[in-house]
């Protein structure tokens, strides 16, 4: 069966009181309406058609080209929004799903399911419901002695028998493509609005003596629609409670999964411990074997294995393997820390590469920088690489030793070996195994080389 999807997101989203068009609010880590869309391309919908209203271009710019957008130019309702995609979608599918673009919550399984069954059964409308107490606002689903629905009622006109109903419409629903594409015209105006709703296909069908086709589902969070912050904040705490669980059932450990905050695009390896109060956003990679936290932000970064980052910020970051940071490090924006690095805490590293091995003492600032194998960079070392218009980069080379309190100014360089004395100033490069120290640094004498002292000079 060939299925194309709607997904309706035209809605202004008042109750947000944003600026933000509704649909591109995160949830999880993303904007709720790519949760949506690839819900949609994991029942296998093609073609899917977004229709879109207040802030299209934004929408259009966030989900990109693999959908097709119509506009529905004035807010008349559900049934007038799917009416929208009948021109892009007439005679392209046997049958279309129709899907809110604020659900984030929904769960592909019992997309494909609802498919599935429309496909088994093929009636008119295959409608998903589901069994609560508390209604949440949702139209009731009736039906008769024999299970057949009937109608669904909407709250607001329900009679005190249909208001103790606890199947609830959902929304979401799959429709013959033949019969949905000739009917959406004819839904009556409701009034006084003057709107269309999708619900009223139920009783057009009934009427028509089609079958309507129902999947029940039982966990209510699936279908936690989002018109508020409080509604935004409901859906967070699901998706984050099922993004807790997977790492768990990976091997990942968490202390206390409550005060865990892991996006669902972040993937951690097994025998990894998650520290309370720790954040891991977005395209965030962590090894096996780490210790993350407590009180980390670890955002867009990879994490090698066996590595340490306790209290500390980690933007766009590399770690490799055996890295330890902190407490109260920070990775900015390329920052690039190879194997075995230490880096202590009140460190702060920006688009620099420090090599395996090195030793980064506290309260020291390493920025647009190259540092070799196993330097030593003293506490309070600062590289002053911006001249007040330009960045300049810094060079330390292997095993250089660069002594607490030293400011080294860019474009500089200390070379292999080297020494600089504890509070020098390093204005001029500095050769191969030379002490050089003073306000500003000077040479003061060649050390003994490596190659001198393993006996190969």
């Amino acid at each position: 069966m060939r299925t194309a999807a709607v997904i309706l997101a035209a809605g202004e989203g008042t109750r947000m009181r944003s600026a933000l068009p509704k649909v591109l609010h995160a949830v999880g880590g993303r904007p709720m309406i790519l949760w949506c869309v690839d819900n949609a391309r994991a029942v296998g919908a093609d073609p899917i058609v977004l229709v879109v209203g207040n802030g299209a271009g934004q929408v259009q710019e966030v989900v990109g080209d693999g959908v097709l957008y119509v506009t529905q130019a004035e807010r008349l309702g559900t049934g007038h929004a799917a009416l929208q995609a009948r021109q892009a979608l007439q005679d392209r599918s046997d049958a279309v799903l129709i899907l809110y673009s604020d659900m984030p919550t929904l769960r592909a399984e019992t997309l494909l399911r609802l498919v599935d069954v429309h496909a088994e059964r093929r009636p008119a409308i295959t409608i998903l419901s589901v069994t609560a107490d508390d209604s949440m606002g949702f139209g009731r689903v009736v039906r008769d002695t024999a299970g057949r629905v009937t109608a669904i009622v909407e709250e607001a006109v329900a009679s005190p028998d249909v208001l103790a109903i606890r199947e609830l419409n959902c929304g979401v629903y799959c429709c013959r493509a033949d019969w949905l594409w000739s009917r959406l015209p004819a839904i009556p105006k409701t009034e006084p609005k003057g709107e269309y709703y999708l619900p009223d296909l139920v009783g057009m069908a009934v009427s028509e003596g089609e079958a309507v086709g129902v999947v029940t589902i039982d966990d209510v969070s699936e279908i936690q629609g989002i018109n508020s912050r409080a509604h935004l904040a409901r859906s967070e705490a699901i998706l984050r409670r099922r993004t807790a669980e997977r790492l768990m059932e990976e091997g990942v450990t968490l202390i206390d999964p409550a005060t865990t905050y892991v996006d669902a695009t972040v993937r951690v390896g097994r025998d990894t411990i998650i520290y309370p109060n720790t954040h891991l956003q977005g395209n965030t990679m962590i090894g096996e074997r780490c210790a993350i936290g407590p009180n980390s932000i670890v955002r867009d970064t990879h994490v090698g294995d066996d590595c340490t980052v306790l209290a500390s910020v980690l933007e766009e970051a590399i770690l490799d393997d055996h890295v330890e940071i902190g407490p109260f490090g920070h990775l900015r924006k390329g920052a690039h820390l190879g194997s075995g690095v230490h880096m202590g805490n009140f460190g702060e590293v920006k688009n620099a590469h420090l090599s395996p091995g090195t030793k980064m003492g506290h309260f020291s600032y390493v920025g647009d920088a190259e540092v070799g194998e196993d330097v030593n960079i003293g506490a309070g070392t600062i590289t002053c690489n911006y001249d007040g218009a330009r960045k300049h980069r810094t060079t330390i080379g292997r095993g250089a030793f660069i002594g607490s309190g030293t400011m080294l100014v860019a474009p500089v360089a200390v070379g292999k070996g080297a020494k600089v004395g504890a509070g020098s100033v390093v204005t001029r490069d500095v050769d191969d195994d030379t002490l050089a120290y003073g306000v500003p640094a000077r040479p003061k004498r060649r050390l003994e080389s490596e190659a001198t002292r393993d006996g190969s000079e």
